[in-house]
């Protein structure tokens, strides 16, 4: 029977509930990469290059050059692109982990692998722990603010007080899916996003963000 529950940790609960060999842990920490050095210049070893003004026309016509030009797709970073990895842990196929300190989103899969998908988490204060149920889903859903998002921010929310129908650009992206404790709705989701470059970042008012292509594959993986 595959299980719907999902949950959401903080910091490294996901790794640390089962013991990993020397090789994995090696690999574990090549997954995130090695560290770059931090490379400060002085301010005299800057280049200095010195230009005449440019004239009102050149910067009109380099203006209309730059708003016209084609906007080009954003392009996510491949470590938040979907793919198969090796999972340790108690969850049972079907369960969804939320590693908020990774920004990474496991829909556990049977054999000790999981589908690892980037994900945008709530900003801070705003983040969101516990165990929750999967029990609807919806393409292309509409939007309302909470209660809460209007009051912290009414100047930016209150003109969508009755809400936002479901659409290209809807906040809340191509997907939804909506997490209950029992029969009460958490208001928590994993969605979709105009947004696509804020996958990997604390950017959300407590939801998590998923770039539109990638909540599509984990829409059509989970069960209700």
């Amino acid at each position: 029977m595959i299980s719907r529950r999902f949950f959401a940790a903080g910091f490294a609960a996901l790794a640390a509930s089962a013991a990993a060999s020397p090789s994995e842990a090696r690999s574990l920490f090549y997954l995130f990469g090695d560290p770059q050095p931090l490379i400060i210049r002085r301010k005299r070893d800057l280049p200095v290059s010195v230009s005449k003004p440019k004239k009102k026309k050149q910067l009109a016509a380099k203006a209309r050059k730059k708003k016209s030009a084609p906007t080009k797709p954003y392009v996510v970073d491949p470590l938040y692109v979907p793919q198969e990895v090796a999972f340790y842990g108690p969850q049972q196929p079907g369960d969804i982990v939320v590693n908020s300190r990774e920004r990474f989103l496991y829909l556990v899969q049977p054999g000790a692998t999981a589908r690892r998908y980037g994900v945008a988490i709530g900003m801070e204060g705003l983040g969101w722990t516990g165990t929750a149920t999967v029990k609807a889903k919806v393409e292309w859903p509409s939007w309302k603010p909470t209660p809460a998002m209007l009051k912290r921010s009414p100047e930016k929310y209150a003109r969508y007080a009755d809400g936002m129908e479901g659409g290209p650009g809807n906040p809340l992206g191509a997907r939804a899916i909506y997490l209950y404790q029992g029969k009460r709705d958490t208001s928590i989701r994993i969605h979709g996003t105009t947004q696509p470059w804020t996958i990997g970042k604390a950017a959300s008012n407590g939801c998590f963000r998923m770039v539109n292509e990638h909540v599509i594959d984990l829409f059509d993986r989970v069960s209700i």
